[in-house]
């Protein structure tokens, strides 16, 4: 089950609806942002794709071995990763893709069905959507 000192859940699951600052996911509801390893889904501290830093992927670093890309959720529009962040994920041998996060999670949602090896970072919107 979910860990609510350290919020974390130690699986995978699909998002069923998100916006309004938070993700709804395995009967449960996080407000924040929201990174998604192959060991489970935790709080991520970036509130914009911004705001990132490399050291926001180091877990994701830390499992690259375990997973064949990432999904890169930069808000409620696409935009690039800062160029610091770019340079470290490309670095490491970090495959990743970035798109909005409406698209970040469907396009989650179905690697996941499919079985992949699939890792995402997703900034949390304000705006509502979802299923």
């Amino acid at each position: 089950g979910l860990n609510f000192d350290n919020k974390f859940l130690p699986s995978q699951e699909a998002i069923i609806a998100f916006g309004n600052g938070g993700f709804r996911f395995g009967g449960y509801s996080h407000l924040g942002s929201l990174l998604i390893l192959p060991s489970g889904m935790r709080a991520w501290q970036p509130r914009g794709i911004d705001l990132v830093a490399p050291a926001d992927f180091a877990l994701i670093a830390a499992e690259k071995n375990d997973l064949d890309f990432v999904l890169v959720g930069t808000g409620s529009e696409m935009t690039h990763l800062p160029a610091p962040v770019r340079a470290e994920l490309q670095r490491s041998q970090i495959p990743f893709d970035c798109m909005s996060t409406s698209a970040a999670i469907s396009t989650y949602n179905f690697l996941l069905a499919d079985g992949r090896r699939v890792a995402a970072a997703l900034i949390a919107v304000d705006d509502a959507h979802g299923r």
